[in-house]
């Protein structure tokens, strides 16, 4: 019997197992499901659309988050990493898949805006590609298809990436909405993360509580004339690093 265990990174990966096929949402294995996710363009996925988040929209003409260094993970077609591009950060964004990473590239080129794109696992790429600091880091639906453990890889990543006083923003499940309320060790029982997971509030602000609130909120619903991307089965959260 081959026994390996000797650090928290060999945990992870024997974790990361038990979801086969579904770690290919998160891991570097991922490009090819992605890929063939973002294959037809045409398909009526929300989040196709060339548009920014509304609360990200929201946070800049308030005031609350103000150009500097920025990481969009998981951007893939590059919505939000074109909006903070044209409003003045100086942005990374990283996508497990090739196909994404193309169509955002083709955004950003019909946009006249720069950034630049990564392929691979964030979490791989921390240190590397992802140097940071960051005065924002920014996830419009990542989090969400992460299973439990890999909270402490996500936690670990904004700790060495985040600047000093910079902001964090998330959107993800809500529960009653979208995703699955399963507790977090029913989906070890089921080998399956049931599509994502949902977050209340509370779970959000214990999972994040190193860090200070500054707004938490329903995404609001954007009719289908707006300039922004809105849909209320999401939270909304930003974040200040101490």
């Amino acid at each position: 019997m081959d026994r390996h265990i000797r650090s928290v990174d060999d945990v992870l990966e024997l974790l990361d197992g038990l979801f086969a096929p579904d770690a290919d949402r998160w891991t570097d294995q991922g490009a090819d499901w992605w890929d063939g996710f973002y294959a037809d363009r045409s398909k009526p996925v929300p989040f196709f659309v060339a548009k920014p988040d509304e609360n990200l929209v929201s946070y800049l003409d308030r005031g609350l988050i103000t150009p500097g260094r920025a990481l969009d993970l998981g951007c893939g077609p590059g919505r939000n990493t074109l909006h903070l591009a044209a409003r003045g950060f100086e942005v990374d964004a990283v996508d497990l898949s090739p196909a994404a990473l193309a169509w955002a590239g083709e955004r950003s080129r019909e946009a006249g805006v720069e950034a630049r794109f990564h392929c691979g696992d964030a979490f791989a790429l921390a240190g590397t590609a992802l140097t940071g600091p960051y005065d924002l880091v920014y996830d419009s639906g990542c989090f969400h298809h992460l299973p439990p453990h890999r909270r402490i890889s996500y936690l670990a990543l904004l700790d060495q990436v985040l600047a000093p006083g910079g902001h964090f923003a998330l959107t993800c499940f809500a529960s009653g909405a979208m995703g699955s309320e399963l507790p977090d060790a029913e989906f070890y029982r089921q080998a399956r993360l049931e599509g994502g997971l949902a977050y209340t509030p509370e779970s959000l602000r214990r999972i994040f509580s190193d860090l200070t609130e500054i707004e938490l909120r329903r995404m609001h619903a954007e009719p289908a004339g707006s300039p922004c991307f809105g849909e209320d089965f999401l939270w909304t959260a930003l974040f200040q690093r101490g």
